[in-house]
């Protein structure tokens, strides 16, 4: 599906009608509290009948789209920054409360920047054919992972889910864990080299303020999808693993190929996105630079309200 023909033309969003039609039921949805409006209807509504629209974003990186929504609207399209803590704080609340003593000892037995790491938040919960073409696609790559998932619809445990001979044959390598586990902390773990991730924004942000891990992105929700493209198409500093047009997931081989491209520092696209990732998280990491959205939001109120 094509954007609107007054889009910003450079744009690389886009989303595929399989896509589409998944988020339709979200949309369409009715709950207790907004009567027979469905969510697309308050939104739609909270957009019409407010005097700003302020959205969490950052104007280094979506500054055309806000501009489209102001002339769409008519009224001031506000971007609130990052809302992440201070860098610092959280290297000292870090300090204050390590990383876990198995998962430590775990990837401590592996070089620098040579695992992969996956998550798909706290809301991802994938079927039993998803999660083993995911685990068979990080087998296939030869490399170390940790995979932090929830169990797969209709088991208990990921044991369970497991595919057949799977944990046997990444003994040593592979660790596939149902449970929570520290993220930052993880990330920020000199052996990690990659992030496999469902490119949910505050995760897609953490990754790249925080740490040097290269993304590979698995989106599967509208949201996801768009800010995958966002960042893998205009931006150039992550992969989105490729499926076809007509296929709502993802082929063991297409996750091991993305996660390749990303891990060979050699290769045109590694080194182009580790040049593309300094430049944005230099930007990103700039001091003041959240109280300069804050700023801006406080004097446009003032504006309306005067």
């Amino acid at each position: 599906m094509s954007p609107p023909a007054d889009f910003p033309p450079a744009s690389s969003l886009k989303l595929y009608s399989h896509e589409v039609d998944a988020a339709i039921p979200f949309w369409a949805h009715k709950n207790e509290h907004s009567g027979d409006l469905s969510v697309h209807q308050l939104v739609v509504a909270s957009l019409f009948e407010s005097d700003i629209f302020c959205t969490r974003t950052i104007g280094e990186m979506e500054s055309c789209y806000c501009d489209y929504l102001e002339i769409q609207y008519k009224k001031p399209v506000l971007p609130t920054g990052a809302a992440l803590p201070d860098k610092t704080q959280l290297i000292s609340k870090n300090t204050a409360r390590p990383l876990e003593e198995r998962w430590a000892n775990w990837l401590g037995g592996f070089e620098k920047g040579s695992v992969l790491y996956c998550a798909f938040g706290s809301q991802g919960v994938l079927s039993k054919d998803q999660f083993q073409e995911l685990l068979l696609g990080f087998e296939l790559t030869g490399m170390p992972f940790f995979v932090a998932l929830k169990p797969p619809v209709g088991f208990e445990t990921v044991d369970e889910a497991l595919p057949e001979g799977f944990k046997e044959r990444v003994q040593g390598r592979g660790i596939v864990h149902g449970g929570w586990v520290q993220q930052l902390e993880i990330l920020s773990h000199s052996s990690i080299g990659c992030f496999v991730s469902h490119a949910a924004f505050s995760s897609l942000l953490e990754s790249l303020v925080y740490t040097d891990v290269q993304l590979v992105l698995m989106p599967y929700l509208t949201e996801q999808c768009l800010n995958s493209r966002l960042l893998s198409g205009e931006f150039k500093v992550a992969v989105e693993v490729e499926k076809k047009e007509t296929e709502s997931w993802f082929s063991k081989e297409s996750i091991c190929s993305s996660i390749k491209t990303v891990m060979d520092e050699d290769s045109d696209i590694g080194v182009e996105i580790r040049a593309n990732c300094l430049k944005l998280r230099s930007r990103l990491s700039n001091p003041g630079i959240e109280s300069t959205y804050i700023d801006n939001i406080i004097n446009k109120l003032q504006e309306v309200i005067a």
